[in-house]
C-alpha cells in the first residue's frame, strides 16, 4: 500500500480526499490519508476561517488546497462573459428547462456578481492565504498554474499537484514545474475531459514517467484503488462528501 506518495507526505495510505468539507478534510488526514480542501466556494474571509478550524483539528497531520486557477480567462465582467455565450447554448438550456418544467427563477432573485475565485486575482488571493497555513499541497483544478504561482508555492518546500484530462496536458504541467499529475477521467462528472478513466490513468502514466500520477475518476473503493495502483498509479484522488 504505500508509495512514493506516503513518502512523500509521511501519510500512510496513498489516498487524497478533495472536499469542500472541513471535517472531512480533517477526518481523512487524522485516518492517514491526505485531505485536500476545495477552496473555489469560499471569500477569503471563510478560507482563512475553514483553514484555522482545519489547523485546530487535524492533529498535525498533513492536507492540501485545491484552488482553481485557469491558465487564461475571458475575465471577470459577467456581463461581458454572457454575452459570449452562443444563443444557440441560450436555446439548448431554455429547450431542457421547458421540457422538464423548471420554472423560471424569480424576477427578484439575486444574480451573481463574481465568479468565485474563478479568476487569476482571487485565486492568488487564495494561494496567500492557503500559504500561510501549514499545508503540504495546493491542487489546481484547472489549467497549468502560473509560472510565478509555482515558484511561490515551491519556494515554501510545499508540493504542485494539477489535474489533467489527457496525456498532452499532463506533459505541459510537468514542463511548467508541477510536482503531481492527478490524471482524472471522464467518470469524474466530465470535469477534465471525455477519456476514460482505465484509459487515461496508463496513458498519461507513460507519458509523464517519472513523475507521480495520482489515478481519479470513478474510485469508489478499494478494488478501483488496487486497479489504478496496478496501472502505475502512485495513489488516489478520490472526491467525498458529507454524509
Amino acid at each position: 500500500m504505500r508509495t512514493r506518495m506516503c513518502e512523500m507526505f509521511g501519510i500512510e495510505f496513498p489516498i487524497f480526499a478533495f472536499s469542500h468539507c472541513r471535517d472531512v478534510v480533517a477526518a481523512v488526514s487524522r485516518a492517514g490519508g491526505l485531505g485536500v480542501l476545495g477552496a473555489l466556494a469560499f471569500t477569503a474571509e471563510q478560507l482563512e476561517i475553514e483553514l484555522k478550524w482545519i489547523d485546530e483539528h487535524v492533529e498535525g497531520k498533513p492536507y492540501g488546497v485545491d484552488v482553481v486557477m485557469p491558465a487564461s480567462y475571458a475575465g471577470s465582467d459577467l456581463s461581458k462573459l454572457e454575452a459570449m455565450i452562443p444563443e444557440g447554448h441560450k436555446r439548448f438550456v431554455e429547450e431542457v428547462l421547458a421540457k422538464h418544467q423548471v420554472p423560471p427563477l424569480p424576477e427578484d432573485e439575486p444574480k451573481p456578481q463574481s465568479l468565485l475565485a474563478w479568476t487569476h486575482d482571487k485565486a492568488k488571493t487564495q494561494v496567500e492565504i492557503a500559504l500561510s497555513h501549514p499545508i503540504k499541497l495546493i491542487a489546481n483544478a484547472l489549467g497549468t498554474p502560473p509560472p510565478d504561482v509555482i515558484d511561490r508555492v515551491h519556494s515554501q518546500g510545499i508540493k504542485v499537484a494539477a489535474l489533467v484530462g489527457n496525456a498532452r496536458q499532463a506533459r505541459m504541467q510537468v514542463e511548467a514545474g508541477t510536482d503531481i499529475i492527478i490524471a482524472q477521467g471522464t467518470e469524474a462528472g466530465g470535469h477534465t475531459g471525455d477519456v476514460a478513466s482505465l484509459v487515461l490513468w496508463p496513458e498519461v502514466i507513460d507519458a509523464v514517467h517519472p513523475t507521480p500520477v495520482l489515478a481519479a475518476g470513478g474510485i469508489g473503493g478499494g478494488r478501483q484503488m488496487a486497479a489504478a495502483l496496478a496501472l502505475g498509479a502512485d495513489g488516489v484522488w478520490t472526491g467525498c462528501r458529507r454524509r
